[in-house]
């Protein structure tokens, strides 16, 4: 089957797949115009980290700032449960990126830079989703574009940025908690 057999929808699946992604848009929208009021979403304890860091990662290509609640966070609770809440909060948000990736598809494909990077990913799905879920930067969300245009198994996905994610709160819980005991 070739790429252009594939990338043929009916009017249904386009229809879906662009209100999937104006649908997306809009949320992310949403989020940052209410940035302010979702931190304050953290005083509802472990579950107020969890839909804090879900909320700052739904975002698209415009991050919040998750990872400094986590720090703040981790200085008032138990840093490892932070980090837990804070990492499955994160990796369930960065479906967004994940579901536009899968609705602009037959966008995404034609490029040939998202091509080269999306042939590496083949390559090393896993790995690279887990290692930039750990590494604090921006552009995730490409990596979740990617997984979503290739149809990476969404466990798969999921799994891996979780991994990451909680490996990455858990270093900024345990940051935000040492410096938060060097004031004592």
């Amino acid at each position: 089957m070739t790429v252009e057999e594939k990338l043929k929808f009916t009017k249904p699946q386009l229809l879906l797949r662009i209100a999937l992604l104006v649908l997306l848009l809009a949320g992310t929208v949403l989020l940052i115009l209410n940035r302010d009021e979702i931190q304050h979403l953290a005083i509802y304890g472990y579950s107020g980290i969890f839909l804090v860091s879900l909320l700052s990662n739904a975002t698209i290509l415009l991050p919040l700032p998750g990872v400094m609640i986590t720090s703040a966070m981790a200085m008032a609770f138990n840093p490892l449960w932070v980090a837990m809440a804070s990492g499955a909060g994160a990796a369930l948000g960065e479906l967004s990126g994940y579901l536009v990736g899968f609705s602009g598809q037959p966008m995404l494909e034609k490029s040939e830079r998202v091509q080269k990077l999306t042939g590496w990913m083949q390559r090393n799905q896993s790995w690279t989703i887990l290692l930039l879920a750990f590494i604090p930067n921006p552009l995730f969300d490409m990596a979740g574009f990617i997984a979503g245009a290739s149809q990476m198994p969404v466990w798969k996905f999921l799994l891996f940025c979780l991994i990451g994610k909680i490996a990455k709160m858990l270093v900024f819980a345990y940051l935000g908690a040492g410096i938060f005991s060097v004031f004592e």
